[in-house]
């Protein structure tokens, strides 16, 4: 973890990151593994591949192909996107930082990028959005369709979700169709960011930066989780939240707010005494 700082570039940007350079880590950290039944593992998904870019486009084809449509012609599709718009691999990199320095569980770059499906799940939503953006609907759903089945993570192709978020665990976490879902926000297991019912337009809850969202936390409706915000694991969230604010509860309510830190990038799950009503 300590060699994170090295792959961020001076300048203006303080989150630019140095692909290059974070791929030659994460190529070193996996030469430590001596397994001789990974060894061809590590090489058909590390050492065999040039770049960052080629490595995750061919993992993600891997995981998601199937008999509709092959690893082979996945990996190329995700490359194609990568070709088109180069922001998205700076963004995964971006994300898969944000892993490594968030989650306890995590030691290095390589762990994550192989073997969490939180972080590929999301990578691969990504590339579903794109394809969405450029009318290719069906092909986005059929994509949100296979994350769903592979990773156990449903995510609608047309949600908006900035750079630098990590779902941790993964497993059960539903997005809607017009959800956003702002930078640096982390999402535990179970969340779901859902409607409250058949309405057709804007439905979807508005998750602004820095939020931490605690495991199995429902939050339903076209209503805004505020900057910095924190809400507590199992909590039922139907009213906005106000910035910096902590609510916990079935339904949630306020138990303290903060300074202005931001516990999506903290993960600091704690909360203040309170007497707790379900």
């Amino acid at each position: 973890m300590g060699n994170t700082v090295n792959l961020l570039r001076s300048g203006p940007d303080s989150h630019e990151i140095d692909i290059k350079s974070l791929w030659n880590e994460i190529v070193s950290e996996s030469q430590i593994c001596c397994d001789p039944l990974l060894i061809s593992f590590f090489h058909t998904c590390v050492h065999n591949h040039h770049d960052f870019a080629s490595a995750l486009a061919d993992l993600l084809g891997r995981k998601l192909g199937d008999d509709s449509i092959s690893a082979l012609s996945l990996t190329e599709l995700v490359l194609q996107t990568y070709h088109v718009d180069p922001t998205l691999i700076a963004i995964a990199a971006a994300d898969l930082i944000a892993v490594m320095t968030r989650d306890a569980a995590c030691p290095n770059l390589v762990t994550p990028f192989l073997f969490f499906k939180g972080f590929h799940s999301i990578q691969a939503y990504r590339i579903a959005h794109f394809l969405w953006k450029q009318g290719r609907n069906y092909l986005a759903l059929h994509l949100q369709s296979r994350i769903s089945e592979v990773f156990g993570v449903d995510i609608h192709p047309a949600a908006c979700i900035g750079q630098r978020v990590m779902i941790d665990h993964a497993t059960a976490v539903v997005i809607g169709e017009t959800a956003v879902v702002e930078e640096d926000v982390s999402i535990l297991q179970g969340v779901t960011l859902g409607g409250t019912g058949k309405a057709e337009k804007d439905r979807h809850p508005k998750v602004r930066k820095g939020v931490l969202l605690g495991a199995g936390a429902k939050i339903l409706g076209n209503i805004e989780i505020g900057e910095g915000a924190k809400v507590g694991a199992g909590s039922i969230v139907l009213n906005n939240v106000s910035p910096y604010t902590t609510v916990v509860g079935n339904p949630a309510r306020i138990v303290g707010t903060r300074h202005k830190d931001l516990p999506g990038l903290t993960m600091d799950l704690s909360f203040p005494p309170i007497d707790y009503i379900i």
